[in-house]
């Protein structure tokens, strides 16, 4: 069995103060027995006040929030993965992106977030994340002490081509850190978790964000683990149940995922569809 650590966090528009819960719950975590930790989307820093969140962001050799994962990773010997951080690009942009840091601290793999957000909900809620951000182009998995690690954020987990490549890939367990709001998530988290997990015959590990933060949006928390056949094997729960910030811990069985790919072996029975 692998253990793992999810962090469940209510993240804020101070840098400084994300990047000490952060090393904190490293720490924690390897005290715990987790051999790598996960963090939610936007773990540095999260403001929808973007005149006020650009004085923060910065370049990624200069990122406070990274700097202090990467120290905290070596100091404790356990991997962790950056769900994602806002990062400050050259053309003027932001990229929304991963980090997977190995037990010395190096950074060992980076995604940016493919699909943007950008939609108008029935509550009245709009988000333009292109407004900012540049969508990036390119499918990633790692090799990780959890076995190969794909890697997708949030919103990524609405648009099955980009698992088909993960899946493609061989991925063990996938990684889908989120900010979900509170009505799409009370109608789509666990369903479209479980169901990436089942199409990829791999573990999903989705840490989220939870409650009410500073800059006055709400997230729905439920971190999850779902395992290969879809079973749910760790929920956090969500402000909907009076659940907040914390930190989560599960066991993974590797022989699952064969298990489940000799049972249903989906992937190899896979086809590709004429156009």
């Amino acid at each position: 069995m692998t253990r793992v650590a999810l962090f469940q966090m209510t993240t804020g528009i101070d840098p400084a103060a994300n990047a000490a819960a952060i090393d904190d719950a490293v720490g924690r975590a390897r005290a715990g027995g987790a051999v790598m930790l996960f963090t939610p989307e936007m773990s540095g820093l999260l403001d929808r006040k973007r005149d006020r969140a650009k004085t923060a962001i910065r370049r990624e050799e200069d990122d406070p929030v990274l700097a202090t994962t990467r120290e905290a990773a070596r100091r404790n010997g356990m991997w962790v993965h950056v769900g994602s951080l806002a990062i400050a690009r050259d053309d003027g942009n932001w990229a929304n992106r991963s980090f997977v840091i190995d037990d010395k601290g190096e950074i060992r793999s980076r995604y940016d977030k493919i699909h943007m957000f950008d939609v108008d909900l029935a509550t009245g809620e709009t988000w333009r994340e292109s407004s900012a951000y540049t969508a990036g182009d390119a499918v990633v998995s790692v090799e990780t002490p959890v076995g190969r690690l794909g890697l997708a954020i949030c919103y990524d987990v609405r648009f099955p081509a980009l698992f088909e490549a993960l899946g493609k890939a061989g991925c063990d367990v996938i990684a889908i850190p989120a900010a979900f709001t509170v009505p799409t998530g009370r109608a789509h988290w666990h369903l479209l978790q479980r169901a990436r997990a089942v199409e990829a015959s791999a573990f999903v590990l989705s840490a989220a964000q939870v409650g009410l933060h500073e800059d006055g949006r709400e997230t729905y928390g439920h971190s999850l683990a779902v395992d290969p056949w879809g079973e749910v094997l760790l929920d956090m729960g969500g402000a909907d149940d009076g659940r907040g910030a914390a930190l989560g811990f599960v066991d993974l069985d590797p022989a699952r995922i064969a298990q489940v790919r000799s049972q249903l072996p989906s992937l190899a029975n896979r086809r590709a569809i004429a156009k």
